[in-house]
């Protein structure tokens, strides 16, 4: 399963970007000529050309544009023609979202990744399809990268990327971006970023099976530093006509590359947890500028991320997204595609045993001997939100569009769009 991870800094660092929308291009509201860009529930894996006024597109795409080093990201976007970035480019110009959360997007200080991946590739047509403009978009310091200063992997040594807050080989890598048509309200976002992990009550903290004492896998001193996020956890208020829906965004840690102690299975349980508390107002969260409290009754959102989670599949500890697809504030709109199920059935090995039906499909993980596809991509919108429709672009290999997804090594990423189209 693929790893994601992001980037450090202080939360004053924290950048709103609201560049002048390209000229020629859509500004920050819809316009009438880009409504023709939704598709009816379920209608197409290329995300549907039709759609009823008022509805907005909400996606994630974990689109694996995170780099081995750290400047590589900047330098690949600088030019035009880098053949991964120009694939995400157009998947995102088929699909059109209207507010888009891209996970595994390095995260560089001063926006400079953003307005070259935005100036260079969104605002340039790919393979036939229409150009796209994001006037809004959100970018902010995350763990990934950070180094702690202990031995998190108690493996004798303290450094690398297993030793950092979040792993990373450098900060910002595998950081994420939300784009936007639609205003980003400036100062009401919060981050947690530094949020500690042992501050969620009942939190399943990894327990050393060596040793007789629970929950001991960390010191007491290292559970002074330790943060929840391996990334970061964002709400980033949208304003959508007269109304503002919270996006609330993450990127929890793959439930894998640890040991016994499943460290990673159980952060990824409770960084999933973690906006199921919030969504019913916890009071014990608190955000990186100290206010204390979560998300106040009667407000709209929409939670998205790669959650590194499938309902049946995997190894996540059990339950862990049911936190979300299961909670009464919260609607699971199931999206779906054929390219998922031609994709399991083709690819077989792990698939041949999985329990999830693999037209909710996400992400083409390894199949021999595993994880196998699995569904880790979420778009989950509060109840009361109208649902119009929803879907994976995933096509079927008989499909000229398949050329954007492709197999190993993929020409895109190992994921898949994943969209809601709603009325807010």
């Amino acid at each position: 399963m693929k790893i994601s991870r992001a980037a450090a800094a202080s939360a004053a660092a924290i950048t709103l970007l609201t560049a002048p929308a390209v000229a020629g291009l859509t500004g920050g509201s819809a316009t009438a000529a880009d409504r023709d860009r939704h598709g009816t529930h379920q209608q197409g894996h290329h995300g549907g050309h039709h759609s009823t006024r008022g509805t907005v597109r909400f996606q994630t795409f974990n689109a694996s544009l995170n780099r081995t080093r750290a400047g590589e990201l900047v330098e690949d976007l600088s030019t035009p023609d880098d053949p991964q970035a120009s694939a995400v480019a157009e998947i995102i110009q088929r699909t059109r979202p209207d507010v888009l959360l891209l996970n595994e997007f390095d995260y560089v200080p001063g926006r400079v990744a953003v307005d070259l991946f935005r100036d260079n590739y969104l605002a340039v047509g790919h393979g036939g399809a229409r150009p796209i403009d994001y006037p809004y978009a959100y970018v902010a310091p995350s763990n990934t990268g950070v180094p702690s200063g202990h031995d998190l992997d108690n493996n004798g040594t303290v450094g690398g990327g297993n030793d950092a807050f979040g792993f990373g080989d450098f900060e910002g890598q595998y950081g994420m971006v939300v784009l936007s048509k639609h205003p980003i309200v400036a100062g009401k976002v919060r981050t947690f970023q530094r949020f500690l992990w042992r501050d969620m009550p009942g939190a399943l903290l990894p327990d050393d099976p060596a040793t007789a004492a629970p929950r001991d896998w960390y010191s007491p001193a290292e559970l002074e530093d330790v943060r929840l996020s391996s990334k970061s956890h964002w709400d980033v208020p949208v304003r959508i006509g007269r109304r503002t829906v919270h996006f609330l965004v993450s990127h929890p840690t793959p439930p894998t590359f640890d040991g016994a102690e499943d460290r990673n299975g159980a952060r990824n349980h409770d960084e999933i947890r973690f906006w199921a508390d919030y969504v019913d107002g916890r009071r014990y969260v608190y955000d990186d500028r100290g206010r204390r409290g979560g998300l106040p009754r009667g407000e709209r959102f929409v939670i998205a991320g790669d959650q590194n989670s499938d309902p049946r599949d995997g190894d996540s500890v059990e339950g862990s997204i049911q936190q979300l697809l299961d909670h009464p504030r919260i609607t699971d709109p199931r999206p779906s595609s054929r390219g998922g199920v031609e994709a399991a059935a083709r690819q077989g090995g792990a698939n041949l045993a999985h329990e999830s039906d693999p037209r909710f499909d996400t992400a083409d993980f390894n199949d021999n001997p595993a994880p196998g596809n699995l569904r880790a991509d979420y778009v989950l919108p509060s109840r009361g939100m109208k649902v119009r429709g929803s879907g994976i672009f995933w096509p079927v290999p008989s499909d000229p569009l398949s050329r954007l997804t492709g197999e190993f090594p993929f020409p895109s990423s190992d994921h898949r769009a994943v969209w809601v189209d709603l009325r807010p």
